[in-house]
């Protein structure tokens, strides 16, 4: 098939492109490249940003499947401007729906669910909490009558492949370098909940989902965690480190926890990478200085955006 992968130069697209480029599928890249300097993949690359419509439908009109992974992504980030964020989020993938009648597969996030002390499955009620969060609902929304298979993905980990940018500013990722760094890990709390993912299995379970039929929405994690148990397993691959635990003077509202036995049981999800293989594969770049300065802002979205990408945010 000619597979179109939107916003395949980020996160969870480096990973699926290094998939897809030993597959039987043509694949084709449609990025703005927003945190990339270049793109150097030996994959077709067609510049663009999703609010451009008639770039964007050239694109469409050659593909048999679309993956959809381009957004603005985390709750900082995406509250530096929310109409800018709803553009992108949201109404880009309502185009989405009303001018493509094929396959779509597309990632939202188990944020959707907000604060909820129950086990919570693809029925349970949705309480988005933060602008991120609303505006990935919304356009899950948009795609109910679409062909589409819709994954909401826990907090993602690791690192996805050799060219993309890391992220350092989600929570396995974090801790790995603040303990590396710091020596000291503070930990607020720490019975929150968190739902986790590797970035690799968040990618195979896209690309296997290339030839399934399955339409509707699946939660994606590997292990729903407690900050605190996360932070004495980053602990124990620093043996040196120091955990100091404190109480909340707040209320953390982002605690929640997701089963995912509808994409086990309908798409055989089977998550391969533990909480430890990518606290490994961290601790490994770091030990090795392959990242100059962990504190660039470009490993941070929300840090990047404000500082570099003004423009795109109309500020």
């Amino acid at each position: 098939m000619r597979i179109l992968i939107v916003g395949g130069a980020g996160y969870i697209g480096g990973a699926l492109t290094d998939i897809l480029m030993h597959s039987k599928h043509t694949v084709r890249v449609y990025d703005c490249l927003l945190y990339e300097e270049s793109y150097r993949k030996d994959v077709e690359l067609f510049y663009g940003d999703v609010r451009d419509r008639e770039n964007l439908e050239r694109q469409l009109k050659w593909c048999d499947v679309v993956i959809w992974l381009a957004a603005l992504v985390g709750d900082g980030a995406c509250a530096l401007n929310p109409e800018v964020t709803f553009e992108i989020n949201e109404k880009s993938v309502q185009w989405l729906a009303n001018h493509f009648d094929k396959r779509i597969i597309f990632t939202s996030t188990c944020s959707v669910y907000g604060a909820q002390n129950k086990l919570l499955n693809e029925s349970s009620p949705t309480k988005p909490i933060s602008v991120y969060a609303s505006s990935k609902l919304a356009a899950e929304e948009h795609l109910q009558k679409s062909n589409a298979i819709i994954f909401r993905l826990g907090t993602l980990f690791g690192i996805g492949d050799n060219f993309s940018r890391i992220r350092l500013d989600l929570v396995v990722n974090t801790l790995t370098v603040r303990a590396f760094k710091d020596k000291i890990l503070k930990v607020f709390g720490g019975e929150q909940y968190r739902p986790v993912l590797h970035v690799k299995d968040a990618a195979q379970m896209i690309a296997s989902s290339l030839e399934d039929k399955q339409t509707g929405i699946f939660n994606l994690h590997k292990e729903n965690v407690k900050i605190i148990n996360l932070a004495k397993k980053v602990k124990k691959h620093f043996p040196d480190l120091t955990l100091q635990t404190q109480d909340l003077t707040f209320e953390d509202a982002r605690n929640y926890r997701v089963k995912s036995d509808k994409a086990k049981k309908l798409l055989s999800f089977k998550p391969s990478y533990s909480i430890d293989d990518g606290i490994g594969e961290i601790k490994q770049l770091l030990k090795e200085d392959r990242i100059k300065d962990v504190n660039n802002y470009r490993y941070t979205n929300q840090l990047f955006l404000s500082m570099f990408n003004t423009h795109l945010l109309g500020q």
